[in-house]
Formats: C-alpha cells, sequence, structure tokens
C-alpha cells in the first residue's frame, strides 16, 4: 500500500482544521497534523512574507486526486499549494493507517 503526506498551506488555524476534520471524516485521510510556518513567495509582482498553517494528511496514494479536488473545492485561496510526498511507514503504524481509511 504506497502511503503518501499531502501538505497543504492554509491562511489560518481555523481553515486547517476545517479541511482536516472534513476529509477524516470522508475517510480520505487517516490523520491530520497542523503546524504554524512562515511563508515567503513571489505574488502579483511583490515578495509576500505571511504567517500560515501547514496541514500534513497522512493517507494512501490512491486517496491524493480526490483530496485535491475536496481541498481546491474548499480552500479560500486562489492558488491553494497541494503537493504529494512518498512515505514509508512502520508496519503497525502502516496498518493502523490502513484501517482508518477502509469505506
Amino acid at each position: 500500500m504506497p502511503l503518501i503526506f499531502v501538505y497543504v498551506t492554509n491562511p489560518n488555524r481555523k481553515e486547517a482544521k476545517k479541511l482536516a476534520v472534513h476529509l477524516i471524516k470522508k475517510k480520505l485521510a487517516a490523520c491530520a497534523n497542523i503546524f504554524p510556518i512562515d511563508s515567503v513567495y513571489p505574488w502579483k509582482g511583490k515578495i509576500a512574507e505571511e504567517k500560515e498553517f501547514v496541514l500534513v494528511l497522512k493517507t494512501k496514494n490512491r486517496n491524493y486526486a480526490k483530496i485535491a479536488r475536496e481541498v481546491e473545492n474548499m480552500h479560500s485561496y486562489d492558488i491553494p499549494c497541494i503537493i504529494k510526498i512518498p512515505i514509508k511507514a512502520n508496519k503497525k503504524y502502516g496498518e493502523w493507517l490502513e484501517s482508518c481509511l477502509k469505506q
């Protein structure tokens, strides 16, 4: 079972948590972590410096397209950051993750 992290930046903790709960309830993600970050990036001809919150979702590779669609539909950004990162988990955690995603 190929596992992934889905990395999503958010403008605030509330939006990150709303996405996390939604995706876990839909069994598209087994677990989510939310971290405060400082982001620096070019935007509309200027360098933006923002406080954001990263949502890291733990899931199966096959859920990525569905997660991306859900995030794009719910997210407040014009261009949300939705990045897939392959991971490898220990056996027990991988089995737990698998059990959380059964529909």
